[in-house]
């Protein structure tokens, strides 16, 4: 069932945790659906402000522990009056009591984790849903605002991946401090380049994420900047001898995204890549797991800066 929701809620690491062994294929794909929740509840159309907020904090509060409420009572709640018409969220929401059990049942330590951050970002994301108008509507104020919100709905993910990765492989100890300091900035890099693609469905639904006083050329150029910082991430992790599959989960959303950014800052917000050319970097990211080579993979598509 959890692979099934994977696939109705997710383009992108529907390709990407299937990658992954186990056990952190099982940590990662909860994980990613509780955090999948907390984005529902954090972009529901349908809802107030005011709504929004208090389902956050409720969420936080439940996973934490510290809430009377089920998740049976939070999915019937949802259910009443759905935050937003994406029939794959509102599968989601209804299989919340599900995740919640599969959750539960993770190792100590790794729902320990999941919980901890999952909790940290439903807390961020109700601070910004509470700067919304009543009916809606989010705008950013500078660069440094929207670093801080990156940060709240991505470079939270960031840190506790690496966390679960340093929890399943003691090889990863002598790098842990360099993917600490560069968690926060993967998970950064990936949303500023959905944010720059979104744009304009945003801008439609009441959302200003690109802050109006700072110019677009100044986000794509911070995207790109933190896609580097991503790909010397990757880069440590086939270093220090990461099992392929994790190196090759943390470096195919690298080149997706960077591909996607390419294409966006050529002809605007709104475009893709095909299906085609997504099985091209599928490809050869999996020739350069092979052959231990996705650092000079990285090398040659991400880290060079365009025009240089």
């Amino acid at each position: 069932m959890l692979d099934d929701l994977l696939q109705k809620t997710s383009r992108t690491f529907a390709l990407t945790i299937p990658l992954l062994r186990e056990p952190v294929r099982t940590e990662v794909g909860v994980a990613y659906l509780l955090f999948r929740v907390a984005d529902t509840l954090e972009d529901a159309t349908l809802w107030a402000r005011d709504r929004k907020v208090r389902e956050l904090r409720d969420l936080a509060r439940f996973l934490e522990g510290d809430s009377g409420e089920t998740a049976g009572a939070l999915a019937v709640r949802w259910a009443d009056a759905p935050p937003l018409e994406h029939a794959g969220y509102r599968e989601l929401l209804a299989a919340f009591p599900e995740v919640a059990r599969a959750a539960g049942a993770l190792p100590p330590d790794a729902r320990a984790l999941v919980v901890e951050h999952t909790a940290r970002t439903c807390r961020a994301m109700a601070e910004f849903a509470a700067r919304e108008e009543e009916r809606g509507g989010l705008r950013l104020r500078d660069v440094s605002d929207l670093k801080a919100y990156c940060y709240a709905v991505a470079g939270i993910v960031g840190e506790m991946l690496t966390e679960l990765f340093l929890l399943d492989d003691a090889r990863l100890g002598a790098i842990a401090p360099e993917l600490r300091r560069d968690a926060a900035r993967f998970g950064e890099a990936l949303q500023l380049v959905n944010i720059l693609k979104d744009a304009a469905a945003d801008s439609v639904e009441g959302r200003t994420f690109l802050p109006p006083s700072v110019a677009r050329g100044e986000v794509f150029a911070l995207a790109r900047l933190d896609l580097v910082a991503a790909a010397g991430y990757c880069a440590r992790l086939e270093t220090a001898g990461a099992d392929g599959s994790l190196v090759a989960f943390t470096a195919l959303p690298l080149l997706l995204a960077k591909a996607t950014l390419d294409r966006v800052e050529a002809l605007g917000p709104g475009v893709k890549i095909g299906r085609a050319e997504v099985g091209a970097i599928v490809a050869e990211l999996q020739a350069a797991v092979l052959r231990r080579e996705v650092e000079a993979l990285l090398n040659r598509t991400v880290v060079p800066i365009r025009g240089s």
